[in-house]
């Protein structure tokens, strides 16, 4: 483990390719029962360049009328989310350092050409659980900073299998993917990223 900043741990190959691959297995499934759609930016409704799900008893959707949320279920097929893999419990219990367990996990699949803005996870009731981050597949430059837009950054070039923990002083940290580097990975059919975020969302 290497800690980048007060609350931000690093994970370098916390996941060989054997468990690499058993966690795109374990997404696949998710994505068979909860499809990959495009979200869309509050008031705006400008489309991310990110296609996302979610799994577990509650999923964090946006769209242009009801801005971000929490739902219990699919904005598509308004289906209940699909449960958290096992494996993905596991690393929850393992190095969340938090008593209670997931109740939601994001994925997000970038294309090679997708970013993600600076932004903070500030949706959750729960502020003090951390944000758990695995990387899938082609590697990427991750930026963070501190808990004020204007802080000063650093970049980090995450791959696969790589943990990312966003705890304590670190929750709020700002946050985002600059690029994505293309052909980095064998780990998923083409190109791509697949980027996971568990979250504790509820205070109890």
């Amino acid at each position: 483990m290497i800690l980048l900043a007060p609350g931000i741990r690093y994970y370098p190959d916390y996941f060989d390719q054997a468990a690499q691959a058993a966690l795109v297995e374990d997404i696949r499934a998710v994505v068979a029962q909860a499809p990959l759609y495009v979200p869309a930016m509050p008031k705006t409704g400008k489309e991310m360049s990110v296609r996302m799900t979610n799994c577990g008893a509650l999923g964090w959707v946006t769209d242009k009328e009801r801005g971000y949320r929490y739902q219990p279920v699919h904005p598509i097929t308004g289906e209940p989310w699909p449960p958290i893999p096992e494996r993905l419990q596991q690393l929850w219990h393992h190095i969340s350092e938090f008593p209670m367990p997931p109740e939601a996990c994001l994925v997000n699949f970038y294309s090679d050409t997708a970013k993600m803005g600076q932004h903070q996870d500030r949706d959750e009731q729960n502020l003090k659980a951390p944000v758990v981050s695995v990387s899938l597949g082609d590697a990427c430059q991750f930026r963070f900073g501190g808990t004020k837009r204007t802080d000063k950054t650093q970049s980090l070039r995450l791959s696969s299998g790589d943990v990312i923990v966003l705890g304590g002083e670190g929750r709020l940290a700002y946050h985002g993917v600059d690029r994505i580097y293309p052909g980095t990975s064998m780990l998923l059919k083409g190109t791509g990223r697949i980027n996971l975020t568990l979250r504790r969302v509820t205070a109890s």
